[in-house]
């Protein structure tokens, strides 16, 4: 679509047999899929028209971190940006182009005024004031103002001191105030300039002080000042009087009198005979000046097509708009062609939406973020749903922002098209632009959510929509509460009132149906993010307790305060159950620590160990538990000491205590300590498992370091083929530091070492891929011989072998049978 001028034809030929691709699937093929990638590229380069170095400028100033001035001018300088005066930075301010921009602006303009050597203008000021209002961030200008009176003159030498003041609280809507500022320079012998005086004039015509729009307008021809914008702000405060006869008599007044025009005031006349409904009247208008050839009528023509599509007549409009380029070679803004494609969006007609895309492309009319939006629309319902998500993603590179036309039909396509998570996602990024969905995008979102058991993302749409004030049907709730059902969290169907399942918790325990630590669990959870949190959670502890003499309700509520990381009261519980006279258990002590570990406490942990175990009551449980969660915790040092602790203690540690704590030391890179582990391990007896062996081959394919140390390790035990001479062996075929010809013969050395599962044929079949395709396939059908069903990792590695040997057509069938295998295990599951 978008290259080049030279290209145009070849492109819309592009363009439209890959639109005929979308409406007939059948027919895709390799040549549409480079159309495909062609027409992103394309696209991109069509937006891509601003100044690099603006567009670089607004990154940094979006990006970096905003409570440091210093990261801002180290990022700034790094670049070579011209001169630092009043026309560049007018430059940088005039690339705005939406509320998402405005932050970037203030930044740029807090960053220019402190550069030495450089004093903010008038027109600097008036700029920045423009983009504000533009965004209705009129507060941000009365304070601005505020803290430049506060200042004085002397701290802005080349601005006008009082005129910037005027202007800006005439900008800011707030004429009053800049009528008595005027008063009081004019009492001291001040006076606004030309430009002053029209800023002032066009606020009072805005805010309907007529009175004194007459007063000043007596002011500007006494002075001087008239010229074309004073004609243009009479006719528009006589339009706003509602005396459209008067303003047209107005302007014939000026053509009689042999006054030039320059469209902008017949324009406003055009607009506000459309807004009453005269359309007859404002079309005899535009052509009676048009006959007259003595006023430019571009302005006049798309303010005409701007009404007529607004007064729903778009049929006429787009017959106007071909008659004028046609006829008199009329090229119309960009903002007029953004309103005909829009109105045409919403009325689905994508064939004339498409013309239009290609007509401001032929007639080099450039785009902004309005037609981005348009784009995208255009995409979602045209059902090319991966060009719209890929334009969206590239939405930072153009300096464009989404609008919520855009962020609603592109979370409602990537819900058609089943792909809940971008959708959610996206919904996340209106939020952050202060987009809020609608309820019918909210309550699609949710039926995708749903459908797909995306559970806590399900939970946090709800909290949002809570907070947005949309209440979601009966039929959403029923959704969730089928998904919770379906993903095994029938307890999460209670999460929102804690209240009553600790009511029912109660229940369910006087009836004689005994409180799971799972169900327990969910309900503390909850109570601990009410109010009064402390006094919900002992209440229900002491019905729950009362006449129970049993550990199990203390362990319940030890476990829940410790999921909750509420170690404080997880204490609490533990010292009410030694002052009730109950003897911890070994499982109460595991809890307790637990406990102080989810916490984020490792300190209190290690005093609560130390103290159990200086009691003689540190078991092959505690250690295990502390190991391990020392180890999740990235805490691999104290782990390793307490493990090399409990073998001095006589207690042998758990198969899985070995396995996450060698798995821990190579992710430190600590494999000498994690080879003598396993070497440890072995010999205990135990045969190694795959976890361990599948550990040290991952590993040696990315350091050496893992051979090196089987190499020492071996170097000290005695000689022959033993079985860790075999593993060290294997190990080195991992890092090709030995040469196996065959993959075949590999697998049969490992499964002398340990059994093999679906990890290491995954790890094997990323191995065969790098040297011999043929070999690969027969792993796979080994593989699946020996009743290993293949998982999505092992597919993945399939389809990026074929693909890495250039057998594109192979990658793209296994590609869909691993879709297709995978869509139909699930549903099986959900049967």
């Amino acid at each position: 679509m978008l290259q080049p001028l030279k290209h145009v034809t070849k492109c819309r030929s592009l363009f439209s047999s890959f639109l005929i691709h979308i409406n007939n699937p059948s027919s895709f093929s390799s040549s549409s899929h480079n159309c495909h990638t062609v027409l992103r590229s394309s696209i991109k380069d069509w937006f891509n028209t601003r100044d690099p170095l603006i567009t670089r400028i607004f990154q940094i100033l979006s990006s970096t971190d905003s409570s440091s001035d210093a990261a801002l001018d180290a990022s700034l300088a790094a670049l070579t940006l011209p001169r630092l005066d009043e026309s560049f930075v007018l430059t940088v301010l005039h690339h705005v182009t939406a509320a998402a921009h405005v932050y970037p602006c203030l930044r740029f303009f807090d960053w220019a005024g402190r550069q030495s050597g450089f004093h903010h203008t008038r027109g600097t000021f008036s700029a920045i004031f423009r983009i504000l209002a533009r965004n209705r961030s009129m507060s941000t200008i009365i304070e601005f103002l505020q803290s430049f009176r506060r200042r004085g003159p002397a701290f802005y030498p080349r601005a006008r001191f009082n005129d910037t003041l005027v202007i800006g609280y005439a900008i800011a809507g707030k004429p009053e105030i800049a009528l008595q500022l005027f008063g009081k320079m004019r009492f001291n012998g001040l006076d606004l300039d030309t430009f002053g005086y029209h800023v002032l004039l066009n606020a009072l015509v805005e805010e309907s002080y007529f009175d004194a729009v007459n007063d000043i307008i007596r002011q500007i021809r006494m002075r001087g000042f008239e010229n074309r914008y004073t004609n243009v702000l009479i006719t528009k405060s006589l339009c706003k009087q509602g005396k459209l006869d008067e303003a047209e008599v107005f302007l014939f007044g000026l053509v009689d009198g042999g006054k030039k025009l320059h469209g902008s005031e017949v324009s406003i006349l055009v607009r506000a005979l459309c807004r009453s409904n005269r359309f007859d009247h404002a079309v005899r208008l535009v052509s009676e000046f048009g006959d007259s050839g003595l006023v430019p009528l571009d302005h006049a023509y798309g303010v005409w097509i701007r009404g007529l599509v607004h007064g729903g007549r778009l049929d006429e409009a787009l017959d106007f708009f071909k008659q004028k380029k046609e006829n008199k070679g009329y090229i119309p803004g960009l903002a007029r062609y953004n309103v005909l494609i829009y109105r045409l969006l919403r009325e689905d007609r994508l064939d004339e939406v498409y013309d239009l895309f290609m007509d401001m492309y032929e007639t080099a009319v450039p785009p902004n973020t309005v037609t981005m939006n348009a784009m995208l629309c255009f995409f979602c319902k045209k059902g090319m749903v991966d060009d719209a998500l890929d334009l969206f993603k590239s939405r930072s590179e153009f300096m464009l922002s989404p609008n919520h036309m855009a962020y609603k039909y592109l979370i409602l396509t990537l819900c058609w098209d089943g792909n809940a998570k971008e959708a959610f996602s996206v919904l996340k990024s209106s939020i952050d632009h202060h987009f809020i969905p609608d309820r019918r995008t909210f309550t699609r979102l949710a039926n995708v959510l749903c459908r797909e058991c995306m559970i806590d993302e399900m939970k946090e749409l709800l909290h949002l929509a809570l907070k947005w004030k949309i209440m979601p049907n009966a039929s959403t709730y029923d959704n969730f509460i089928t998904a919770l059902c379906r993903a095994g969290r029938v307890e999460d169907s209670y999460l929102n009132r804690g209240d009553i399942a600790a009511r029912l918790l109660v229940e369910m325990k006087e009836k004689g149906h005994k409180v799971t630590p799972a169900l327990c669990r969910v309900v503390l959870c909850c109570l601990l993010q009410m109010d009064n949190s402390r006094s919900r959670f002992f209440s229900l502890f002491e019905m729950l307790s009362h006449n129970d003499r049993q550990h199990y309700i203390y362990d319940c509520f030890i476990d829940a305060a410790g999921h909750a990381k509420q170690a404080e009261l997880a204490w609490k519980v533990f010292e009410l159950m030694q002052r009730n006279g109950i003897q911890p258990t070994s499982s109460s002590l595991s809890l307790m620590l637990k406990a102080y570990l989810k916490s984020g406490r490792t300190y209190d942990a290690l005093i609560f160990f130390s103290n159990v175990w200086s009691r003689g009551l540190a078991t092959k449980k505690l250690y295990n538990c502390f190991v391990i969660f020392l180890c999740k915790s990235k805490n691999p040092e104290p782990a390793y000491r307490f493990f090399l602790q409990m073998l001095e203690d006589g207690l042998n540690p758990s198969i899985e205590c070995y396995e996450i704590l060698v798995q821990e030391l190579c992710s430190s890179e600590r494999y000498h300590e994690a080879v003598n582990l396993v070497d440890m391990y072995e010999k205990m007896g135990r045969r190694l498992t795959s976890f361990l062996g599948n550990i040290l081959l991952y590993r040696s394919m990315f350091s050496p370091e893992v051979y090196n140390a089987c190499v020492r390790l071996r170097g000290v035990k005695e000689e022959g083929k033993t079985d860790w001479s075999m593993l060290s062996f294997v190990v080195g075929a991992f890092r090709r530091h030995h040469r196996v010809s065959h993959v075949e013969d590999l697998e049969k050395l490992i499964a002398k070492c340990f059994p093999l599962d679906i990890y290491t044929y995954n790890l094997l079949l990323r191995k065969a891929w790098k040297s011999d395709k043929e070999q690969a396939c027969q792993l796979f059908e080994r593989m699946c011989q020996r009743g290993f069903e293949p998982n999505q990792w092992i597919y993945s590695t399939m389809v990026d072998g074929f693909e890495r040997h250039g057998m594109r057509d192979k990658a793209e069938r296994w590609f869909k049978e691993s879709k297709r295998t995978f869509s139909n295990r699930e549903t099986r599951m959900l049967i």
